[in-house]
């Protein structure tokens, strides 16, 4: 446990630099800026504004910075030609960057929820709906970005399909149930048999798809050649 613990301290150093602790902490510099909205209009949050505006937009702007550190980082750094000497192959590496990503996601979740409890009561799946936007923000900018090997054009690209998917979902006027930001919690006047069945085609159908990402993304980051060519 020790000597995993220490590898995966090595493989966030390589990732975002000695302060990577820091990392969970910074989401709650979105929760700041929530109060102070909340205080400045005499406003207030409901259950449903957890899931989305308040846990689930600061997560996958992590995600999306985490997710163009996986590949990407190491073409822009040129290092991605030690990678491909790692024993058992780059793709072991890369799954070690996706899962100490992932524990960053989860860490600051937990840290947003604490803190989201100051504004108001939420049912315990929100969170999963928060963390499912933040995973979707990691696989769609290490894909993108692998894609234009490119750091910055993956952050680009990701931003994009958000602001795409927000346009079409009025940015939480509207659930989309393709999108995975889609929210039940606001769904008042629905009834609760649709809603669950919505909810459920949602969450698997995320799943599927993100894992098709991951696939698709370590497809063409084993491409050595192309990955290494100019």
């Amino acid at each position: 446990m020790r000597a995993t613990l220490e590898f995966l301290r090595l493989v966030l150093i390589m990732m975002t630099g000695r302060r990577y602790y820091l990392l969970p902490v910074l989401p709650l510099i979105w929760t700041a800026i929530q109060a102070v909205l909340v205080f400045v209009n005499d406003a207030r949050l409901s259950p449903s504004d957890v899931q989305g505006p308040l846990i689930g937009v600061p997560l996958a702007a992590l995600g999306v910075f985490l997710g163009v550190r996986i590949v990407a980082a190491e073409i822009d750094e040129r290092s991605i030609e030690i990678a491909y000497t790692v024993p058992g192959g780059a793709e072991r590496l890369w799954w070690w960057k996706l899962g100490a990503a992932g524990g960053i996601l989860i860490i600051a979740e937990t840290l947003l929820a604490a803190t989201a409890i100051a504004f108001t009561t939420y049912p315990i799946g929100a969170l999963y709906g928060a963390l499912q936007s933040g995973v979707m923000g990691l696989v769609l900018a290490m894909g993108f970005s692998t894609l234009f090997r490119n750091e910055i054009a993956g952050a680009i690209a990701t931003t994009a399909v958000f602001t795409l998917i927000g346009m079409i979902s009025g940015f939480g006027e509207d659930q989309v149930r393709i999108s995975p930001f889609w929210n039940p919690y606001v769904l008042n006047e629905t009834s609760a048999a649709e809603v669950f069945a919505w909810t459920l085609q949602n969450r698997v159908g995320m799943l599927l798809a993100m894992a098709s990402i991951v696939s698709l993304t370590f497809m063409r980051a084993n491409r050595r050649e192309r990955m290494l060519g100019n």
